[in-house]
């Protein structure tokens, strides 16, 4: 069986590996083909994926290693694969900052994937994710298509105009969340697990990418999210609940998605960004940007410069070049998570919230399923409604969304495919959020596809988080400036 990870040098794709290498869910994949359009990068993620086999290896955690391979062409890593996992960041980390900048400077919330840095990041990536998914479709039409490319639900939906079912979106926010909660009620809420009458424990998780909500636990009968979200001391416990505030969650009836803080808490986000001495992307730029010189050996070629052109201290020097690449990469990963969302807490994240399988796990137990017909209980990023049907109302997941509107939802996943599972009407509160975000979304969908200044400027004007045809206009021309792709891509007034 041979996985193909686009993106491949990508700063977390070691993660994808290791989780491979070791069977964490005991498929045995073949052969691991990375591809990226850096070839430096590309060389890097390579070099630091061979250290951590030859360390699984002598630790004994992997007896037999996933042929590893790395190409800048797209077809060739496409070539025979069954499973294509697609996480490419177009612009890189630089592109990232621009849109983070050009929103702040506004006034308005500067975030990857939450308002218009996201829709940012969107109109730049949906060309290449089309192009991705007409190449699928050309050299591998029979293989899956796992999306984490950010934002992971206007892409994804992009996509299945290409591949139809066959693409699917995750992200690891709404089962961190689920999995959480089930370690307060001691169920394996993920699995399944039984409660003491021996049914199987059931949840209700609906939404959109990062923008979501668990509203019901059944176990043993009864519905138990009401008395979690009564206790101080539980809610205190659920990483959710400390982020977007106790009461809220307990007023709301319902455990949200981290990224609501976004949403419900605006104005204290973009305070706390601005107050910072550098964006999320900025920090990553650094800090990523010194690992890649550091690990492919520019710092021995280099000793006088840093990553952005400034001075290295002897100390810095010594603990670079005698730190080995695979050393230098965990370091750096855990700093990364450690500091994930940082703007939203007023604490250091607690390590049990660090730690836990990731978005690699959930990657792995979905090709698991497919390929092995084990069924897994997941929530996914997939359509209303089957690719391509006509499905009236009453015959979607949430009647009230477009039957392609890709929403996320629990899923049941086995070798005949991805099957969305019913949820309970979808309050009018929740349902307008959602609706707004997909509209604003839809425009900026329109705008890759067409060209069209005119949508890209309803794109940005509609989102929820700025809801002004003036700031619309303005954030379209500072991208615009900013973003070369964008400038050549929008060509139709």
């Amino acid at each position: 069986m041979k996985l193909t990870i686009l993106g491949g040098g990508g700063f977390r794709v070691p993660l994808v590996y290791e989780a491979v290498a070791t069977g964490v869910t005991g498929l045995r994949v073949d052969e691991v083909a990375l591809h990226d359009i850096d070839p430096a990068r590309l060389r890097t993620i390579g070099a630091v994926i061979e250290a951590l086999g030859e360390q699984l290896r002598a630790e004994g955690r992997a007896a037999s290693l996933p042929r590893l391979t790395l190409t800048t062409d797209l077809r060739e890593a496409l070539a025979g694969t069954d499973f294509v996992f697609s996480a490419v960041r177009v612009g890189g980390a630089e592109a990232r900052i621009v849109d983070e900048r050009v929103a702040l400077g506004l006034g308005l919330l500067g975030q990857e994937t939450i308002g218009p840095g996201g829709l940012a990041y969107a109109l730049r990536t949906i060309p290449v994710a089309l192009e991705i998914a007409r190449a699928v479709a050309e050299v591998a039409p029979q293989a899956w298509v796992i999306n984490f490319t950010n934002p992971a639900g206007i892409v994804t939906e992009a996509m299945r105009a290409v591949l139809g079912d066959r693409v699917v979106g995750i992200c690891d926010t709404p089962i961190g969340l689920v999995r959480r909660v089930g370690r307060l009620l001691g169920v394996d809420l993920v699995a399944g697990g039984p409660g003491a009458d021996g049914i199987p424990a059931a949840f209700d998780y609906v939404g959109m990418n990062h923008l979501g909500w668990l509203r019901s636990v059944t176990l043993d009968g009864r519905d138990r999210l009401p008395e979690l979200l009564a206790s101080d001391a539980t809610l205190e416990e659920i990483e959710e609940a400390r982020l977007i505030g106790e009461d809220w969650v307990r007023a709301d009836g319902a455990l949200p998605n981290e990224y609501l803080f976004y949403y419900l808490h605006t104005s204290a986000a973009i305070d706390r960004v601005t107050g910072a001495a550098t964006t999320r992307g900025e920090f990553l730029a650094k800090q990523q940007g010194d690992f890649y010189l550091a690990a492919d050996g520019g710092a021995s070629a280099a000793p006088d410069a840093d990553a952005d052109g400034g001075t290295v201290d002897g100390a810095d020097q010594a603990a670079t070049c005698c730190t080995s690449p695979l050393d230098l990469w965990r370091s750096t990963l855990h700093e990364r998570e450690a500091t994930y969302m940082a703007e939203s807490r007023d604490e250091e994240r607690r390590e049990e919230d660090v730690a836990g399988g990731g978005y690699q796990e959930v990657a792995l137990r979905l090709m698991t399923a497919l390929a092995t017909g084990r069924t897994e209980r997941m929530i996914l990023d997939v359509g209303n409604a089957p690719a391509g049907s006509a499905a009236p109302p009453e015959a979607r997941i949430i009647p009230e969304l477009p039957a392609d509107a890709v929403i996320e939802v629990l899923c049941l996943v086995d070798a005949d495919g991805i099957h969305p599972q019913p949820v309970a009407p979808v309050e009018l509160g929740r349902l307008g959020m959602m609706s707004a975000l997909r509209a604003s979304e839809r425009k900026i969908l329109e705008a890759a596809t067409t060209g069209s200044r005119e949508a890209a400027w309803q794109g940005f004007a509609t989102h929820p988080l700025v809801s002004s045809p003036e700031l619309g206009q303005k954030l379209l021309e500072g991208y615009l400036a900013g973003h070369p792709q964008i400038a050549e891509l929008l060509t139709e007034r």
